[in-house]
């Protein structure tokens, strides 16, 4: 007896429930040989069309910001030199008591950013340091509890839990970044300053508003990003490789540190990748807790300035087609580099740990 006398003895048959199933087989089988009409075919066309044509779009909207950026600070580039966005070069006076006159000795370089004067200096490298350091910080912070927080909700946490904190978790991504820096502003800065100086640490916590602020504004906007990605990634791992691992003996944090973390190892770290991206990107609560300050220093405790603040602060009040305008499209076009650079890092790692565990 061959496949299809099976299944027809199966529908003849006359036990509890063949009807429904007869019944159900026959529509499906109608539904299979009947083709589709023209209005769904036409639908389905369209949908698909439209589909694409939102991604061209996209690729060329992105296409179009980097050539944009890149044809203006390129201007910059042939009006001054690679050096001068790099370091700055001044002439060193003396006074020789014998000629009674100020000499020139030498000269010195510096790192500085002052592009209004009569001589520009024009040193990314401050910028760029502040934008790291406080991106830096902010992925520690953020990394250390988001991580956390995601295997609470994925491993963890009872259902009812994570139903609630999951959406609170989306729901703290939504909230201004300005209302953050404000509140870093008006309850964490100057207390904590004030708290320091009770401690007598005034000598090493310097500035009230500087990059170790600046980072833990933009850590509470990565904490729920991080979590909420560390959570999902966790949750697609199969529930086979977790059944196996208590089948063997493991405990559940064995269980969460030998068989889960690894297996969703993509995930975890294209949210930490991610979560620096945006601290890298953040402008709003840089601006108003950072200080402002275009200096490199190792102390977390001075003042910093970041290139997203530098390019929000100053463009609006910059000369057009000068020096200033052009030097600021030049800092937009290194941050929108590193950026697309550290996603092409997260795409490359996250295929190659797929691959590797066959996920």
């Amino acid at each position: 007896m061959n496949g299809n006398e099976s299944v027809a003895y199966n529908l003849d048959t006359e036990e509890p429930g063949a009807e429904e199933l007869r019944a159900g087989f026959t529509a499906l089988r109608d539904r299979l040989r009947q083709p589709a009409g023209e209005f769904v075919r036409a639908k389905e066309f369209l949908i698909e069309k439209a589909l694409l044509v939102c991604g061209m779009v996209s690729i060329l909207a992105i296409a179009l910001i980097f050539v944009f950026l890149f044809k203006e600070g390129l201007v910059a580039l042939q009006n001054a030199s690679v050096t001068d966005f790099i370091y700055n070069t001044s002439i060193q006076y003396e006074y020789d008591p014998v000629a009674d006159e100020t000499v020139a000795v030498g000269e010195s370089t510096a790192y500085n950013w002052q592009p209004v004067g009569e001589e520009p200096k024009l040193s990314i490298l401050p910028l760029l340091w502040g934008s790291l350091s406080i991106a830096f910080l902010a992925a520690v912070f953020s990394t250390l509890i988001g991580v956390a927080i995601g295997i609470y909700l994925s491993e963890i946490a009872r259902p009812k839990i994570r139903e609630t904190v999951k959406p609170a978790l989306e729901l703290l991504v939504g909230i201004p970044t300005v209302v953050v820096g404000f509140f870093m502003l008006a309850v964490i800065a100057l207390p904590l300053k004030s708290f320091t100086n009770w401690l007598g640490l005034g000598t090493i916590y310097v500035d009230s508003y500087n990059a170790f602020i600046g980072a833990l504004g933009v850590s509470l906007v990565i904490i729920p990003v991080i979590a909420s990605l560390v959570d999902d990634a966790l949750k697609a791992v199969p529930a086979d490789l977790r059944a196996a691992s208590l089948a063997l003996g493991s405990t559940r944090w064995q269980m969460i540190r030998r068989v889960v973390l690894p297996a969703g190892v993509s995930g975890v770290f294209a949210a930490v990748v991610l979560g620096f991206g945006r601290a890298l990107g953040e402008t709003m609560i840089v601006l108003m807790c950072a200080g402002n300050a275009p200096q490199m220093e190792w102390n977390p405790f001075l003042s910093v300035r970041t290139m997203t603040s530098t390019i929000a602060a100053e463009m609006g009040a910059a000369q057009q087609d000068g020096i200033h305008v052009q030097a600021l499209f030049l800092v937009g076009a290194l941050l929108v580099t590193i950026t697309f650079t550290l996603n092409v890092i997260v795409e490359v790692i996250v295929n190659h740990y797929r691959k590797k565990i066959r996920l």
